[in-house]
């Protein structure tokens, strides 16, 4: 676990011997197109001026900003590292890669660039290790590395198949030969804004970013020719069928320390416009690792995998001991010129730019995680907690009026990882404390819908048809519903409705509309879902015909169970099985518990479940056997938030009147399934789903979305603070306790606190419920705990909206 650095979050190593990674083969065709004219200088036009903070109508200078002191970056970069769990946790089964696949690099609340050191391995460019799908992740090598530093990064996903890591700079002092070669990392600090590490060459690093750009500081040894070198062919990972290859490319050398280029990666045009203050040093372009002397433009036509030879750019000369070299880089994906404006307002008129920049972007980002405060907390807890905001405002990424796809202005957002996952925890966390983004989200995923003709499920900075519709159908409905059900303004909702009812009836939802039925059988629960939150937009724009036939077709969810079972039918599902799926949080849960046979039978499928009663298991660990796998399966058993297609479960109990069961299952979780360091993630972190689950669960809350619905639960902290909009929630306790996590050293289930009573703004609140409206508007809920459970919640339950008469 690392320890506190002054600067943030440190990691030391010793220095073991230099590791090399493969190089690339000598080149034998794909020869650049040389211009051999001088670059001259371009005008800088322009005042400096740093964007405003759009969504952050509100000062927060009220609020310390003590959260943000406690975030650790490196939280889930590594192989899960957790105490064994006691208790009902303990008898949770992990499906799923036992690694949270985040990266300590620099990144900017919701910005379009992060930055990071580069190893090449999965999933995010840094670490050690390669792809995996279950058990504990295989190493690639023994000890962190790194190549060069690197931009554009994933946060927390698995296989998503565009792996980024563009424009690699690299400082060395070695030839331009050895390009390629990685070196181990020491003295490693992370935090929010800013990332830092010496590599073995005896060379500090430190990156910062903004929202469209990332700087750079190098500070070298004292050497006779020292060397930045960017590569703007880098692109992936160092894994099988992870490597990311330009399709076109051109570089151009423009003198005095400038230069820009574009490479077009994964059918987008990437542009970067770059400053190196490197005075006196010379300026070069390269190709295959050969220097042209000269040469001031690169141009690639067409590049294959078998064509491709690395190219960039070179700055060369003398270093003194101690010396620091800047390197500023402005992003597009809309051209150079673009790229090089992006650049000016970030970083301009102050040179160098990196502690300026870098000041700005922790203020921004203590005004984003400082909209959620809390009080007490161990050390380990409020570290976690405050980790897990931080990741959940990494992604998506919004690079606004940067779209490459239409030539309008307006937001454009891509890095939408995992819709199957986020729409459940993470899109309700920032329709809360981020509401404006929240609605630039759905504006640029109306844009995409109307350019595609469906709303994705997966949309990276990638073009074509990749959207991983096979993990879900129409799950955007659900951000929608509950954005028109706040009243949220920035929304055409009969141009939006429109969108919504069409890609009802897409992929799957044809079988769906024609036979009530579609397998795999998760998406019948979809696709029903996503008519009933439908029905509820129509019937507020008048339109009461559609909502109607909307509200008929969402009632066929009962088609994908088996009344014998109370479960899902026979089908193929997405990770997990019938089990993980069958307690879903439809929107008509009275009649979902009464096909389980009524509230007995439901809560002791649930208990079943959860493993109450049941023997601890063993986890899978490095190569898991076939068999050990299908052992695992076959208990049928929570996933325990190693994966998320059951995190919503443990609210089920609300709806069956034991919300008891649900705080018990909750602690559990808080308790065993987290901790500090860079093994304290269960699983996949997943673009922010699982650490918003988190935020979640801490705060006492769960949204059900697509109802617009909070449900309560007794919170982890003393008191909380929603900062949403203009107004605040406060979340208040009596009679809470303080209990330590696993990593602090609990050798048994702490007592689990339940909640006896509630007030919300000191009326009585009897059910175990809030609408987000009461939320949003901002108030007071008061919770008196206690170590007994309680009447509250057993008789009034959360409503179900559909009228029982209609199900078949």
């Amino acid at each position: 676990m690392p320890g506190r650095g002054q600067r943030g979050y440190r990691r030391r190593r010793g220095h073991p011997a230099v590791c090399l990674r493969h190089r690339h083969q000598p080149a034998v065709d794909a020869h650049p197109v040389l211009t051999a004219t001088l670059g001259r200088p371009r005008p800088w036009e322009g005042t400096a001026r740093i964007s405003p903070e759009r969504n952050l109508r509100r000062s927060v200078c009220r609020y310390r900003p003590s959260i943000l002191d406690d975030i650790d970056p490196f939280i889930g970069t590594a192989a899960t590292d957790l105490p064994r769990a006691g208790g009902l946790a303990a008898t949770w089964w992990w499906p799923k890669p036992q690694v949270g696949n985040t990266h300590p690099g620099a990144t900017s609340p919701l910005g379009m660039v992060s930055a990071c050191a580069y190893s090449g391995a999965y999933p995010t460019g840094y670490g050690r290790f390669t792809k995996n799908t279950e058990g504990l992740p295989e190493e690639m090598f023994g000890q962190l590395q790194a190549s060069g530093f690197t931009h554009f990064q994933q946060s927390g996903t698995g296989a998503i198949r565009k792996y980024y890591n563009y424009v690699r700079v690299t400082p060395m002092v070695e030839p331009l030969d050895v390009l390629g070669q990685a070196w181990p990392l020491h003295d490693e600090v992370a935090e929010a804004g800013y990332y830092a590490a010496t590599v073995d060459t005896g060379v500090r690093c430190e990156l910062t970013v903004g929202a469209k750009v990332a700087v750079h500081r190098y500070t070298f040894p004292e050497h006779r020719s020292a060397r930045i070198v960017v590569d703007l062919s880098c692109g992936g990972l160092d894994i099988e069928l992870g490597r990311t290859v330009p399709l076109r490319a051109q570089v151009e050398s423009m003198g005095h320390g400038r230069a820009q280029g574009t490479v077009v990666m994964e059918g987008v045009p990437l542009s970067v416009y770059l400053e190196v203050d490197s005075p006196g040093w010379r300026q070069m372009l390269w190709y295959d690792r050969r220097l042209i002397d000269g040469g001031t433009r690169l141009d690639f036509e067409s590049i294959r995998h078998t064509t491709l030879r690395p190219f960039g750019m070179l700055f060369m000369g003398p270093a003194r001991a101690g010396q620091t070299i800047e390197v500023r880089l402005g992003f597009s994906l809309r051209g150079c010129d673009q790229a090089r404006q992006n650049l000016e307002r970030e970083c301009w008129p102050a040179q160098p730019a990196f502690d300026e920049v870098r000041a700005s972007t922790r203020t921004r980002w203590a005004s984003h995680v400082d909209r959620v405060q809390v009080e007490g907390g161990t050390p380990a807890r409020r570290s976690v907690m405050a980790t897990a905001l931080y990741h959940s405002l990494i992604k998506p990424c919004f690079a606004d009026d940067e779209s490459p796809f239409w030539p309008t202005s307006g937001p454009y957002a891509f890095d939408i990882c995992t819709m199957w996952d986020i729409y459940k925890t993470q899109l309700p966390l920032l329709a809360a404390i981020v509401p404006d983004r929240f609605t630039d989200l759905l504006e640029s995923l109306i844009r995409v819908c109307e350019e595609e003709g469906n709303f994705p499920n997966g949309y990276r900075m990638a073009r074509g048809a990749d959207r991983f519709f096979r993990q879900g159908s129409a799950l955007a409905h659900t951000a929608l519903a509950d954005a028109h059900a706040l009243g949220g303004p920035g929304v055409d909702w009969s141009w939006a409705l429109a969108h919504m009812v069409d890609d009802l009836r897409r992929l799957y939802g044809e079988d769906f509309f024609e036979h009530g039925l579609v397998h795999p059988i998760s998406h019948t629960l979809d696709l029903a879902y996503a008519h009933y939150c439908t029905a509820q937009v129509a019937r507020a724009l008048n339109d009461r015909r559609l909502a109607d036939d909307l509200e008929w077709r969402s009632r066929q969810w009962f088609n994908a169970f088996d009344p014998g079972t109370g479960l899902l039918r026979e089908s193929d599902f997405y990770e997990g099985g019938k089990w993980n799926y069958s307690f879903r949080l439809m929107h008509d849960m009275a009649a979902r518990i009464g096909l389980a046979g009524g509230d007995a039978a439901f809560i002791g499928m649930l208990d079943r479940f959860f493993g109450f009663g049941a023997d601890p298991v063993k986890q899978p660990g490095l190569r898991p056997s076939p068999a050990e796998m299908a052992a695992g399966f076959a208990l049928n058993r929570f996933e325990g938030l190693n994966n998320e297609p059951d995190m919503e479960v443990p609210w089920a109990y609300h709806y069956a009147g034991r919300p008891d069961r649900t705080a018990e299952v909750v602690q559990a979780a808080l308790t065993w399934q987290f901790g500090t360091g860079p093994g304290g993630l269960p699983g996949n972190d997943d673009s922010g789903a699982l650490s918003s689950w988190y935020v979640w669960a801490s705060l006492g809350l769960f949204p059900v979305a697509g109802q617009s619905m909070f449900l309560v639960n007794a919170p982890a902290f003393a008191r909380s603070t929603l900062l949403i909009g203009d107004e605040e929630f406060v979340i208040e306790t009596s009679g809470h306790r303080e209990t330590k996590i696993s990593v602090e050293g609990v050798d048994s289930e702490p007592p689990t606190q339940y909640v006896q009573s509630a007030t919300l703004n000191g009326k009585p609140l009897h059910t175990t419920h809030l609408s987000a409206a009461d939320l949003h508007r901002g108030g007071r809920l008061h919770l008196r705990l206690g170590p007994q459970p309680s009447s509250w919640g057993c008789e009034t339950r959360p409503p179900s909206h559909s009228a029982p008469r209609a199900i078949p």
